[in-house]
């Protein structure tokens, strides 16, 4: 299963807590809440290309399945992770304490984000 494609966010769970618990300022959270969000992916065997659009902001991040590179996380610092796919529709990460699992269904893609006890969801469709 192919990920390339665009997709526009459709709806988000638990956007405020979560960006609170990395450590957000309030204003940038405020101003993130209901701007909407096109995520990009170009997918060639195991290396992936990510552009997600919200609002002005643009993060880029480049990796190739199961080897380390540097992606910049939500709140824009840069870290060092490993992606891995499960099955042939599912990317695996741990990065700082949070999992992120990114799901394709379809013409759907699920991202979940968890750190602790809160989980953050995200759902877009493709365009």
């Amino acid at each position: 299963m192919s990920f390339t494609g665009k997709y526009e966010l459709q709806s988000q769970e638990n956007f405020e807590p979560f960006m609170k618990a990395l450590g957000l300022p309030e204003d940038q959270i405020q101003k993130g809440k209901d701007l909407k969000s096109i995520s990009e992916i170009v997918q060639d065997g195991k290396k992936f290309k990510v552009t997600v659009t919200t609002g002005t902001k643009v993060m880029k991040n480049e990796f190739t399945i199961g080897e380390e590179s540097e992606l910049e996380m939500l709140n824009g610092e840069k870290v060092k992770a490993v992606v891995q796919m499960e099955g042939d529709n599912k990317l695996v990460t741990q990065v700082k304490g949070m999992k992120s699992v990114t799901e394709l269904n379809g013409d759907t893609i699920t991202h979940t984000m968890t750190l602790g006890d809160l989980t953050f969801k995200r759902v877009s469709k493709r365009i």
